[in-house]
């Protein structure tokens, strides 16, 4: 597998890196208390897998009309998102509790997403984490069909609109992880990345398709077989499923990483990004509306993308008191730290990049 090296000849980097460190693990120890979830994580997690069940249980036992079918269907949308965002996360990331068996148990909430828990460790908290925002490594900027998320990618026309279309195609992009997710797995068995991870490649492969078929026998089957409601409606109510969640957790995430502010950088011809990877992260994330305290709740703390990508292995719901201490610390060293004040604030950044990223071909 290519890698990039992080390599600074500033003497401040390697200080930032190690002081921030420091002031964030002094402040868990001055307060006594685990860097990990605690009660609050399982309350969250109940009540966001129970915004996605229930209503699908509602509409798999009491018979009702069309439009009120439609309603629970976007609850069940935003109880997806929710997981994905609040509870998988973390759980992938080991953040969501100190024992193993928790986390693993609640990162494979994924399969509700019709998603491979597997696929998304390596695409998110080996690729995207270490290798943030650099084309070619990070496929989270990888251009997605008719969006060009990075400003290293190919040109084409239609892209000057995709400020406009941008969040249709979002809606897509948990249906897509569901077509992708073979092809995508079969790539980490090529390049030796499953091995790397100490996972057999043929068995993941297996386990892949096996919970895909369970996925589907419940999402689409149960309802074909104990509702009233025709083909064509119960497939038109699971892509409005996850249109609804697609668009809410690609929003999110995009505005963190592709908004204003945000860089690109590309390696050196010796694969070297000239920053310490602490400050590289600096450099291709941003906070917003960190003072919106029920958008912290349901979107698992992914305004506070700084904090998250220094510390992976900190539970979400720490972020809100140690980003204060974060920011002081980048502000201490002459580092900039990008925030945007308001969730608005972050869409229009986020839209103004896509513009820009629709428009121009930057020359490296």
């Amino acid at each position: 597998m290519k890698t990039v090296r992080f390599i600074s000849d500033d003497p401040a980097q390697k200080q930032f890196a190690i002081a921030v460190r420091k002031n964030v693990n002094d402040y868990f120890k001055e307060k006594g208390i685990s860097t990990k979830g605690d009660i609050t994580m399982y309350i969250k997690a109940i009540m966001m897998l129970s915004l996605y069940i229930a209503p699908f249980v509602i509409i798999l036992t009491v018979p009702m009309g069309v439009w009120v079918a439609f309603w629970l269907v976007i609850l069940m949308g935003i109880g997806e998102a929710g997981i994905g965002m609040s509870v998988m996360h973390d759980a992938a990331h080991g953040a969501f509790s100190s024992k193993q068996w928790v986390n693993r148990l609640f990162a494979s909430t994924m399969f509700l997403l019709g998603a491979n828990t597997f696929n998304w460790k390596v695409q998110h908290n080996i690729l995207h984490h270490t290798f943030t925002n650099i084309y070619g490594f990070d496929q989270d900027i990888e251009t997605k069909a008719v969006m060009r998320l990075c400003e290293h990618a190919p040109l084409k026309k239609f892209f000057r609109l995709q400020y406009i279309y941008a969040y249709f195609f979002y809606g897509l992009m948990t249906l897509a992880k569901m077509v992708t997710d073979i092809g995508q797995l079969a790539d980490f068995n090529r390049i030796g990345i499953t091995k790397e991870q100490q996972r057999n490649p043929k068995t993941e492969i297996v386990k892949l398709i096996i919970t895909k078929v369970i996925y589907f026998s419940i999402i689409i089957g149960l309802p074909l077989v104990f509702t009233s409601f025709k083909w064509w409606q119960v497939l038109l109510g699971f892509g409005i499923l996850h249109i609804v969640a697609g668009m809410i957790m690609s929003t999110v995430f995009q505005m963190a990483h592709v908004v204003e502010g945000a860089e690109q950088p590309l390696p050196d011809s010796n694969g070297v990004i000239k920053n310490e990877w602490a400050v590289h992260e600096l450099h291709t994330t941003s906070d917003f509306a960190r003072n919106n305290l029920f958008l912290n709740w349901y979107i698992g703390g992914l305004n506070f993308q700084i904090e998250h990508h220094l510390f992976p292995t900190t539970c979400h719901i720490h972020y809100r008191k140690i980003a204060p201490i974060v920011e002081k610390t980048v502000r201490e060293f002459g580092f900039t730290y990008n925030l945007k004040p308001s969730l608005i604030a972050a869409f229009i950044s986020h839209a103004k990049r896509l513009k820009a990223l629709g428009r121009e071909r930057i020359v490296v």
